[in-house]
């Protein structure tokens, strides 16, 4: 595994016959085989497996300190080169990488990597014994004792209990698992390893039990473009009443209940609904809450209840019309609604004027209408988010303040809303899916939060949350991995090297398993069809140092 962080050089046929520039290599113990080598750049062609080798015995050379009748007493440390090759080999070797020792800026050593890739198969009677692979290490490396670590990654969506609810969508949660001490190939990681749980959420699956907050947070994003661009796509007249109809239900029967029958309920602000029912642990209890996980607030004001009716407008003439009943209704002194302490919306401070009996004259020409509603919709949409967000303690209303800011333009703040729907949607995903409770809910909102904060919404954006094996082994027990990797280790510091045989789901390279179509009829080993195909990765590595070198134009011993 390479080590540093000193920019990858990959040398490779191109159309145009350049050499391409490598993305730096990761030192995290976390990653698989194939995030160690060098990115692929599109329509680049392998070298031989021969060429590839002579291309990194004359890299060797060049570092060879010892080689001065080449004119270079004092030569400069290269960056890290890594030759794709094309897997003509029997090995079906991939790629040939070198990477300096240095110390003190001068090159004390080389370590040679040899990556081969196979598959892919189901049959596991190909798999190597683990011992044969510790023996091969200690062989080729002189080494008498061994160190070992696993790695296995497993999807947890495809396992859990409702996995049909975004298994569809581009959505994806899987475990990172990392242990020391590995007994056996694809053994199940013991409960004492360390777990990451990694999610990447798309909002607007149908199945979600938030999935009417999501169109209303898409009539938002409607009518903000419609502000911007002077445009509005607006949506289908709907089959049921119009918006315009139930506006005017609505104000009729304020109208009749204004004899004090009828009052609003007028909470605390400080005070909010919690509508994330408690999840139990029994399944019978998470089937039931998935469904109803997520239900209207009761202290909707009447803006709130006003932007429920209008949401589903259909021109620009309806929501004008829908506007007028409401404001005459209001000049009259027809109605007295209550509304929110703290609502800023242009119709609250319009409620709020009619209260003394004097209004400004509205125009509802141009945008302004749209503006209006949008008003209405963001705060009814904040107000559920925050209800949530607060009454399942995940976030304080300080800590919310950035999300639901009104010192932003309208556009910003639509941009902020959906943020806090995308961090709804997590949660709500991990609670029904995998059944989260507080102790992990929180920790993952502060994730969300602190990211949102800083970056702009990206749906393909992947969380991760250190979590304890035990929390989801019950997803992924009987479940085979889609990662699994040991890592064979010996010696220290620059001296260390080793050995890292994998097996995964995805090819780890693009090139090199085109010409091992065979495997696929594996595919249906011991007559089932679910066996999952893997691709065999192996990375072996040798090393040289200044003893080791000779003069001349020697090769190194790994890549003859």
């Amino acid at each position: 595994m390479l080590r540093g962080k000193v920019t990858d050089v990959e040398i490779s046929l191109t159309h145009n016959e350049e050499s391409d520039s490598m993305e730096e290599s990761r030192a995290d113990d976390a990653v698989y085989a194939s995030e160690v080598l060098p990115k692929q750049s599109p329509g680049a062609l392998a070298l031989s497996v021969g060429r590839a080798k002579q291309l990194i015995s004359l890299y060797t050379m060049l570092q060879n300190p010892n080689m001065t009748y080449l004119g270079m007493s004092d030569p400069v440390v290269l960056p890290p080169l890594w030759a794709r090759s094309d897997g003509s080999d029997p090995q079906h070797t991939c790629w040939i990488g070198a990477e300096p020792l240095k110390a003190a800026n001068k090159v004390t050593g080389l370590n040679i990597y040899l990556v081969s890739c196979d598959g892919p198969t189901a049959d596991k009677t190909c798999f190597p014994n683990l011992e044969e692979l510790k023996m091969e290490h200690k062989i080729r490396h002189h080494s008498s004792v061994v160190t070992t670590k696993g790695f296995a990654q497993y999807e947890l969506v495809g396992a859990a209990a409702i996995e049909d609810t975004i298994a569809e969508s581009g959505s994806s949660i899987y475990v990172d698992i990392t242990w020391n001490g590995v007994e056996k190939i694809l053994e199940t990681p013991p409960l004492i390893s360390a777990a990451t749980l990694n999610i990447a959420l798309e909002s607007g699956d149908p199945r979600s039990p938030v999935f009417q907050l999501y169109r209303e947070l898409q009539f938002l994003l409607v009518l903000a473009e419609g502000l911007k661009t002077d445009v509005t796509e607006w949506p289908e007249p709907s089959e049921s009443e119009s918006a315009f109809k139930l506006v005017q239900e609505f104000l009729t029967d304020l109208k009749k209940k204004l004899d004090g029958d009828y009052i609003f309920e007028n909470k605390n602000e400080t005070e909010t609904n919690i509508f994330f029912q408690k999840i139990k642990s029994d399944t019978a209890a998470v089937d039931s809450c998935i469904k109803s996980i997520f239900g209207e607030r009761g202290d909707l004001d009447f803006t709130e209840q006003l932007w429920c009716k209008m949401k589903t407008v259909s021109s620009h003439q309806e929501l004008i019309d829908c506007f007028t009943l409401v404001i005459k209704s209001l000049e009259r002194g027809e109605i007295q609604p209550w509304i929110h302490q703290g609502s800023s919306s242009f119709l609250s401070q319009l409620i709020q004027q009619s209260y003394h009996g004097k209004m400004e004259d509205v125009s509802l020409s141009d945008i302004t209408p749209i503006q209006m509603l949008l008003e209405l919709g963001l705060e009814k949409l904040k107000k559920d988010y925050v209800s949530f967000f607060i009454g399942q303690e995940l976030a304080t209303v300080t800590y919310l303040d950035y999300f639901i800011s009104t010192s932003v333009n309208l556009q910003e703040q639509v941009h902020r809303v959906q943020k806090l729907h995308h961090m709804l949607e997590i949660m709500v995903s991990c609670t029904g899916l995998l059944q989260f409770r507080h102790e992990n809910l929180f920790p993952l909102t502060q994730i969300c939060m602190k990211y949102y904060k800083e970056n702009p919404l990206n749906e393909k954006h992947v969380f991760q949350l250190p979590i304890r094996p035990a929390l989801v082994k019950k997803f992924y027990q009987n479940d085979n991995p889609e990662v699994w990797k040991v890592e064979i280790s010996s010696g220290h510091g620059q001296k260390e090297v080793k050995t890292t045989w994998q097996v995964s789901t995805n090819a780890p390279v693009e090139h090199g398993t085109s010409n091992n179509s065979g495997f696929l009829s594996d595919s249906t080993v011991n007559g089932s069809s679910e066996e999952k195909l893997y691709f065999i990765t192996m990375t072996q590595c040798s090393q040289n140092g200044n003893a080791g070198w000779r003069d001349g134009p020697r090769r190194f011993a790994g890549v003859q």
